[in-house]
């Protein structure tokens, strides 16, 4: 039986639809173009939307604090909807929660009653101080300190010290939660906006997301009271981080889906009026399988593990490690999808793409960030490949034969035999690296990290095909329709896997690998690639599928 977490489906999409309402009359596409164009953070209506207008901040917080307590799932669907209408407004909203994540997991129960409450009951905007110039995205090889302030021997407060960089609702935010190096090691502490010493930079003029206020902080001996420090207790910052990376990058990870879905949804559109040599470019075949049908199917299946992963954090038994790992794979194809379906937009649009009225241009620049934030592409890559290296060692090789045995139940119209054969040439290529010492080379485990996000999306879009969707879950395809597109997925996923991971692996020192990978059950999988991609480009147009397509 299949249970939810969080919002009701139907609580949902209401909340959606009012979204969608709630765009169209507040941000029409002029309006977006404008305020891209003078590079304009609309505050107000960002504000608008996290209050009584829309409410739309609700969903991310507790019922107990006064919100609707929505799940991850709830979050990756509201999160999808809000990057379909620009991923810059969409990012001032996720900072707020991005912000108050370090309060949700590490605060006292009279800090979270207090500033969680700030957050339903006003709207209150918070932005998420951790980066730093030189430290990036190794938030241990933070600078900036917390000298604690004693009182008759005891401490009553701290002064901060220090600058923070790349700061969504920088500016604007009226609270920041920055971490910061306290005696007792990294601590988050609560800094309110107008606190003395704390002050923001100009706006960055930035390549996309000019909707999105970001801006440096600086923090010159300012002071905050020992209440703000979160939990009470120092030296739990890093922990509080990493306890909330799988369900923030579901959120970024929906961000990459959205963008890339806005932009291709535009170029479908496009090449249903555009008349190219006598007909539609939409009946073209080497329009939609290049600019259209691939992106989909890399979406979607970016789509089926973003969804798993959301039912898994939403399960609430798993271990922070485990979903870091499963939200780093979800972020990294989601995004890494949604950026290259945005760039074939423009494509698709020929010279138009390349101009700002067709708005798949802003598109491009918006999710291109998607890749950046909130943990790079190359960091996630590391993130994967260390993650299942170690569960390949543990497991003494079983790790990825065991899951491609679990997909032998599935029906092979979902894609499974494929799949699976894309986790049993994983396994080889780690048991190559194994014995090869392969992974002493950085490049090389980077490279795991890409192939592994590949089968395991695969192995996930397989099982969504196969099974009865979530009842929250997005339901744009038919199960006939999925299906296809899980076959393609599974099909590119094998060939990638056992292609390219020769390729690195030959070109390490593996020069055994090619015998014992099953390149020829590889190339036999590929069979019947065309009729599918003839089947989803039916289903993407809403056309009836001819008979060779169905056979």
């Amino acid at each position: 039986m299949i249970t939810t977490t969080g919002l009701d489906p139907d609580t949902l999409a209401m909340m959606l639809s009012a979204l969608d309402d709630f765009a169209t009359g507040a941000l029409p596409e002029s309006r977006l173009l404008d305020l891209d164009h003078e590079d304009v953070c609309p505050e107000e209506t960002v504000r608008a939307m996290c209050g009584e207008d829309l409410g739309v901040h609700l969903v991310f917080v507790p019922e107990e604090y006064g919100g609707l307590g929505g799940g991850a799932f709830d979050a990756y669907r509201v999160c999808e909807r809000l990057a379909r209408i620009d991923i810059g407004v969409a990012t001032s909203v996720f900072a707020t929660f991005l912000g108050s994540d370090p309060i949700l997991v590490g605060a006292t129960a009279e800090q979270r009653k207090e500033w969680l409450g700030r957050i339903a009951e006003r709207g209150t905007m918070f932005a998420y101080g951790a980066t730093e110039p030189e430290a990036g995205s190794d938030l241990g090889a933070l600078t900036t300190t917390a000298t604690p302030i004693e009182t008759d021997g005891r401490i009553t407060g701290y002064r901060l010290n220090g600058r923070k960089q790349w700061i969504s609702n920088g500016s604007i935010a009226d609270v920041t939660t920055v971490l910061a190096l306290a005696p007792g090691g990294p601590s988050w502490f609560v800094v309110e906006k107008g606190t003395p010493g704390f002050t923001a930079a100009p706006p960055e003029d930035k390549h996309g997301i000019r909707l999105s206020n970001t801006a440096a902080l600086f923090l010159d001996d300012v002071e905050v009271p020992a209440e703000h420090l979160v939990g009470r207790v120092e030296g739990r910052g890093l922990q509080q981080a990493q306890q909330v990376f799988g369900y923030t990058r579901v959120m970024v990870a929906a961000f990459g889906l959205g963008g890339g879905w806005a932009a291709l949804d535009r170029a479908i559109a496009y090449s249903q009026q555009r008349v190219q040599g006598g007909t539609l470019l939409a009946a073209k075949q080497g329009y939609t399988h290049k600019l259209i049908v691939p992106h989909v199917v890399r979406l979607e299946a970016a789509r089926a593990f973003l969804e798993q992963t959301a039912t898994l954090i939403d399960a609430g038994d798993s271990p922070a490690a485990t979903l870091n790992t499963a939200g780093a794979i979800a972020k990294y194809l989601a995004t890494e999808s949604g950026n290259a379906a945005a760039e074939a937009a423009i494509q698709a649009h020929g010279g138009y793409g390349y101009t700002r009225p067709y708005l798949v241009e802003k598109i491009k620049r918006d999710v291109r960030i998607t890749t950046i934030y909130e943990g790079t592409s190359e960091i996630l890559e590391m993130t994967i490949a260390r993650d299942r290296w170690q569960q390949h060692l543990k497991t003494r090789g079983e790790h990825y034969r065991a899951e491609a045995r679990e997909l032998a139940g599935l029906p092979d119209a979902c894609g499974a035999p494929a799949a699976a054969l894309a986790l049993d040439c994983l396994a080889e290529l780690l048991e190559a690296c194994r014995a090869g010492r392969l992974t002493r080379h950085q490049h090389i485990l980077l490279r795991l990290g890409e192939l592994i996000a590949y089968a395991e999306s695969a192995a996930a879009l397989a099982r969504r095909a196969a099974g009865t969707p979530a009842p929250k879950a997005d339901r744009r395809f038919t199960p006939d329709d999925l299906a296809a597109i899980s076959r393609v997925f599974a099909r590119d996923a094998a060939l990638k896997v056992a292609e390219e991971g020769l390729r690195w692996l030959v070109g390490a020192g593996s020069a055994d690998l090619a015998a014992t990978l099953p390149l020829d059950r590889v190339r036999a999988v590929q069979a019947g690639l065309i009729a599918d991609l003839d089947r989803i480009a039916d289903a993407i147009y809403g056309r009836a599928p001819t008979q060779e397509t169905l056979s």
